[in-house]
């Protein structure tokens, strides 16, 4: 599967996800095709639906293009600006 090619370009875009296998896959748990997606960092940023939106449009975008490393640039100023905007601790400075 493409699990793992998907992950690193996710990484290169700012977004964590995890390369899982998904139930029935016919691939190798060693290269799985499914990716696991987490909650708790957007949550703990105080996120709400219209934040998980703009990054779930995001993801899609790195899926269809996950070769493209200008698209993946992009994307990643994008996300960067949201987490600006979304500090983990507010009050001390974005951490870099």
């Amino acid at each position: 599967g493409k699990g793992k090619e998907l992950q690193n370009a996710l990484d290169e875009a700012l977004i964590t996800v995890n390369k899982n296998t998904i139930p029935y896959e016919p691939a190798s748990p060693f290269n799985p095709s499914g990716l696991r997606l987490g909650t708790p960092a957007v949550t703990t940023r105080d996120m709400k639906e219209p934040e998980m939106e703009v990054i779930g449009k995001a993801i899609a975008t790195v899926i269809d293009n996950y070769e493209d490393k200008k698209v993946l640039n992009k994307v990643k100023s994008n996300i960067l600006e949201l987490t600006r905007q979304f500090p983990l601790y507010p009050g001390m400075g974005i951490l870099k």
